[in-house]
């Protein structure tokens, strides 16, 4: 269970990396291929060596939404484990219960065994003193 939660925060962290990426400028400028092709054409809101192309942005755009998607399978994935702990743990008591109960018939056989051989011996001590009478 901790090795999937480790797994959700690092995923979590990479999503965060890819939202809160200081290498995006304020005011991104989404150009075509073609535009960045030609050069900057005098647009004032270019900034040298941060220019998006459409090709960049659908990139980053699927890039977050793999990364969504992953965040979403990965926390059923541990809400599941969750569940699964759960259900493992009533297993775990209730195993514990019957090996307590099993302990306890175990001591109360050897017990039963124990007096059997008390009324064995006493069956045979008997038994020796009717033939001692009948001789």
């Amino acid at each position: 269970m901790q090795t999937t939660d480790q797994q959700i925060d690092q995923q979590e962290a990479m999503f965060e990396d890819l939202t809160d990426s200081n290498d995006l400028p304020d005011e991104p400028v989404v150009e075509s291929a073609e535009a960045k092709r030609e050069g900057h054409g005098g647009d004032s809101r270019v900034i040298p060596g941060t220019v998006l192309t459409v090709d960049d942005f659908a990139e980053l755009e699927e890039r977050i939404v793999r990364t969504v998607e992953l965040v979403q399978r990965e926390r059923k994935a541990r809400l599941a484990a969750q569940q699964r702990v759960v259900e493992l743990e009533g297993q775990v008591r209730e195993l514990q219960a019957q090996s307590e109960s099993l302990e306890h018939l175990q001591e109360e056989i050897a017990s039963l065994r124990g007096e059997r051989e008390q009324v064995r011996q006493r069956v045979e001590r008997l038994l020796s003193q009717l033939d001692a009478l009948e001789l």
